[in-house]
């Protein structure tokens, strides 16, 4: 098969994948030494399109062919998809080419697993070796490693690339055996495991080198960076299965606090051609895995728990409010909590205010040492002053002054606009060519 078919097809299957992010990587700038790329400092800029592909990466599976029968993947094992498997050499060279052409600034490589996990995760540690120890790559890599294969090449893997993933993909196990039999949750939990353990004994490894006053090992024979140099991450699928929103978050919250995962990410679901009789037969909105990413922002930064985001009563129980952001609509079911003062608040409470954010919440208390915080100040600050009044007391603020201390009148305040008209471009089509309106 030719090679830019099977570019076409291999890309065109990655797609799917959202967990491709390089942030915080700090690979060291090949400046002055013999080595190719860098991703370093403001050498890395990434654009997302829509369908969930990072665009300065180059993102791509070493093949679609896969003995797994997920009922989710559109490469699975049952599907009738054209099929492609690059070569380990031809992975190498199309990163070069591209990166030396100023196309990408490094590269993401996931598969379908053939014949068996650990002989797929050789192939793909092998990519990895002959960039970095053949060719001197220093351009950011990202692994989508497989938990199934051996706790051994798992920690090969984190030799070479910045970040690896292994994608939990369900958040209950009686999803994973409805849809992704040959999948287990537990496995995966515990490569997970072994390689949060690896990053630790890494970290220690270097603070007692530093503490004796010898260099520090960023780098092993022939510039091999250190291991997992910028962690794990992994993700979920939105939508597929009947799991509700704090069930994901719950499971969210649990690899981050068990394995020290940098990030989670959400993918809706989105239906696949030839699905399986199984899968829902629509697709979620893509506001709920926003929603999602911002639930998941309170929960890492904010220091908001899992059950004060989503409704324990109503219809909505469970699931987050699709029509105001989860702050948001917390602030409106805890109004007890509020106004606040941001002259005397504590800083988690100052936290908990619609419209503030941590930057913000810190340049508050730094600058109320010196002076008294009024209105004029959030306004150099650049704060969302709509969203923050009725939450808020300054000196010269009070909700109750404007009348927003009404719970109706705060309602009316954030209720969403109405919703436009989708634009049909099917119909559309069939419109323009019968002459109909």
């Amino acid at each position: 098969m030719d090679l830019k078919v099977k570019l076409g097809i291999l890309a065109d299957a990655a797609k799917y994948d959202a967990s491709c992010s390089s942030s915080g990587a700090k690979r060291r700038d090949s400046s002055g030494s013999k080595g190719v790329g860098s991703a370093g400092g403001t050498g890395i800029c990434h654009s997302y399109t829509p369908d969930g592909r990072c665009i300065s990466l180059l993102k791509i599976l070493l093949t679609n062919v896969c003995i797994y029968d997920c009922h989710y993947c559109i490469n699975r094992r049952s599907s009738d998809v054209r099929r492609a498997r690059f070569s380990v050499e031809e992975v190498v060279q199309l990163t070069l080419d591209f990166y030396k052409r100023n196309y990408i600034e490094g590269l993401f490589l996931s598969s379908g697993i053939v014949r068996d996990a650990d002989f797929t995760m050789e192939e793909v540690i092998r990519v990895a070796r002959e960039l970095r120890e053949t060719h001197h790559f220093r351009g950011y890599i990202h692994l989508k490693t497989i938990p199934e294969a051996s706790q051994e090449l798992i920690e090969e893997a984190g030799k070479y690339a910045d970040r690896i993933s292994i994608n939990i993909e369900l958040p209950s196990e009686e999803g994973i055996k409805a849809l992704a039999p040959e999948k287990d949750l537990r496995r995966t939990q515990q490569a997970m495991g072994g390689i949060r353990s690896r990053i630790e004994s890494g970290r220690e490894e270097q603070k007692d080198r530093t503490k004796r006053g010898r260099p520090s090992r960023t780098k092993a024979a022939g510039g091999v960076p250190k291991v997992y140099a910028s962690g794990q991450s992994t993700q979920m699928i939105v939508g597929v299965d009947r799991s509700n929103d704090e069930l994901i978050l719950r499971r969210s919250d649990h690899l981050y606090r068990s394995y020290r995962l940098k990030r989670v990410y959400y993918s809706a679901f989105s239906p696949i051609p030839a699905s399986s009789v199984v899968l829902p037969a629509k697709a979620p909105p893509l506001i709920r895995e926003h929603r999602l990413y911002q639930a998941d922002w309170l929960l890492r930064f904010y220091g908001f728990q899992v059950g004060e985001l989503t409704p324990t009563d109503g219809p909505e129980q469970g699931n987050l409010d699709l029509d105001l952001d989860p702050k948001l609509a917390w602030a409106l079911r805890f109004r007890d909590w509020f106004p606040i003062d941001l002259n005397r608040g504590s800083r988690e409470q100052l936290l908990r205010i619609p419209g503030l954010g941590v930057r913000n919440v810190e340049r508050i208390l730094k600058a109320r040492r010196w002076s008294l915080i009024r209105l004029v100040d959030l306004t150099r600050l650049r704060v969302n002053l709509k969203k923050c009044l009725p939450f808020i007391m300054t000196p010269d603020h009070s909700p109750s002054r404007l009348g927003l201390d009404n719970e109706d009148r705060i309602r009316a305040r954030y209720a969403p606009a109405p919703k436009q008209l989708e634009f049909d471009f099917g119909e559309a089509r069939r419109s323009a060519l019968t002459g109909e309106v």
